[in-house]
């Protein structure tokens, strides 16, 4: 099935209108699957968040509603649209629509308003459902987070490629979600060449950290990198 263009009409929603899509979302995620969330004791209980996961599946941003416990403003690439079936979730919840290749100002802004309001700001670095592995992340998490002078908490999803197709079938998938330490904020400043090299070595110590909270075949442009298991003993998590 081919995707649509996402409407100009999706935009961040009201706190409470996202407090109450919550409830709604942990009724449904009893059907979606046996969903084993680990490490919220992770989620700090205050300050800015930015909140940054892989994206494998459609269904990732619920999930992560689900394990959170609290309002997230998504930030969706327009370009690449959505199956139809999914456009409800953005329609509903909210969403902050960007393009996929730089942060503009009003991005900036309105990530802000989200933070200031005490939502937490939810990015997938690697742009969108790009792979089945984890690839290279685009500049834009760190940049926000640094702006925000926001912690930044990595969460891995898998394991909902099918949950879809599953539902129907009536089958409930496996899925799991980890939610790991978080680190940060990030001080950026510099020349042009030294803000260019902060943002690549700690959007890529971002997906280190992810790829820690998922199983090796996973790992993808980062297999192999020595800082993955320095960081799943930090996780402490008991299986992946």
């Amino acid at each position: 099935m081919e995707n649509i263009g996402l409407p100009k009409s999706i935009k961040p929603r009201p706190y409470w209108v996202q407090y109450i899509s919550a409830y709604i979302v942990f009724f449904l995620g009893l059907f979606v699957g046996k969903i084993k969330v680990q490490g919220r004791r992770n989620i700090p209980k205050e300050g800015p968040i930015v909140l940054a996961s892989n994206h494998f599946a459609y269904f990732d941003p619920f999930l992560l509603v689900y394990a959170i416990h609290r309002p997230i403003d998504f930030i969706m690439q327009k370009e690449l649209g959505i199956e139809p079936h999914f456009l409800f979730a953005p329609m509903i919840y909210g969403a902050i629509l960007t393009d996929r290749n730089k942060v503009g100002p009003s991005i900036v802004k309105q990530s802000l308003n989200a933070i200031k309001k005490g939502k937490i700001l939810g990015i997938f670095p690697e742009g969108g459902i790009t792979s089945t592995t984890l690839t290279e992340a685009k500049p834009g998490a760190v940049y926000l987070a640094s702006i925000a002078n926001a912690t930044v908490l990595p969460v891995s999803v898998r394991g909902a490629s099918n949950a879809w197709d599953n539902i129907f079938r009536g089958v409930r998938s496996r899925i799991h979600v980890n939610i790991g330490k978080p680190f940060g904020p990030f001080d950026v400043k510099g020349s042009k060449e030294e803000k260019s090299k902060k943002l690549e070595t700690a959007s890529r110590e971002l997906m280190c950290r992810i790829a820690a909270l998922l199983p090796d075949e996973k790992h993808g442009d980062f297999s192999g990198d020595p800082s993955i298991p320095v960081y799943q003993k930090e996780n402490g998590l008991q299986s992946i």
